[in-house]
């Protein structure tokens, strides 16, 4: 669907507005999902991969975090909003023992979500820099499914950095109680979300934990050395291709889980 079909609305917590982004389904909606977007905002990539989960019967909403909606990446778009991230309270990027504060706002957008569509469970979503945040949220009840695409927070500089997944230790125990099911997706060769940072989510969460590893780089199949972005930027499309059936794994999970 074009960005032009995506309502464009805001929600207020605490004080904090942001604008959000909101694709809805052809009839009622099946499920309900918030896709939180990477860096540097909600690019076209983005919203064609939010497009699809509306094609399979979701509500998406996008919150806003950086950036500007619909703006295409490049270099110095990219480099201005990692800028703001690095040196943004509420993202606590390099916090390895926090859950960043941005979080309770996103909580408060799927309570919002939920009762907005009379849905018991919302589905979270996060890529890269908010890959944990996807993760966080699912210490609230209403949140079910959460999906960690590439999640590269905290920055990965030192062992307890590596293995942190950007959440503190009584909000990861609340996600254990919540009991709800987690995916994860990775490159191998993907420097800013390494291995231990997988093993740690394994080692916590258990069987409810599933990994999608990417062998990287592999020039066979075009998969390149500084392939990140799973599900949107180094997707490659085609029936058979490993990022092929780990989109089709996202999209078949939330299906499942919610």
């Amino acid at each position: 669907m074009p960005f032009s079909d995506y309502i464009v609305s805001s929600f207020e917590h605490e004080g904090v507005t942001r604008q959000v982004l909101k694709g809805s389904p052809e009839g009622p909606a099946k499920r309900a999902v918030i896709v939180v977007h990477e860096i540097p905002g909600i690019t076209p990539s983005v919203l064609q991969f939010a497009d699809r989960l509306v094609d399979r019967g979701a509500e998406v909403w996008l919150p806003s975090l950086t950036g500007i909606p619909g703006q295409e990446r490049n270099i110095p778009y990219m480099a201005q909003s990692l800028a703001k991230l690095c040196v943004a309270k509420e993202f606590a990027y390099w916090a390895s023992d926090q859950t960043p504060p941005i979080t309770e706002w996103l909580r408060a957008l799927a309570r919002s979500m939920s009762a907005d569509l009379g849905v018991s469970n919302v589905g979270a979503l996060g890529m890269c820099f908010s890959g944990g945040f996807a993760l966080a949220m699912a210490a609230d009840p209403v949140v079910k499914a959460p999906v960690l695409a590439q999640p590269a927070g905290p920055a990965p500089i030192g062992s307890g950095r590596r293995s942190s997944a950007h959440v503190s230790a009584d909000d990861m125990a609340a996600v254990v109680a919540n009991g709800c099911n987690v995916l994860g997706l990775r490159f191998t060769g993907d420097a800013a979300v390494p291995a231990e940072r997988f093993a740690s989510l394994k080692s916590q969460l258990g069987d409810r934990f599933t990994a999608v590893e990417i062998k990287s780089p592999d020039r066979s199949i075009d998969i390149k050395r500084t392939a990140h972005s799973v599900l949107t930027e180094d997707l490659i499309d085609v029936p058979g291709h490993p990022t092929h059936a780990a989109l089709h794994q996202v999209l078949d999970f939330f299906e499942l889980q919610l």
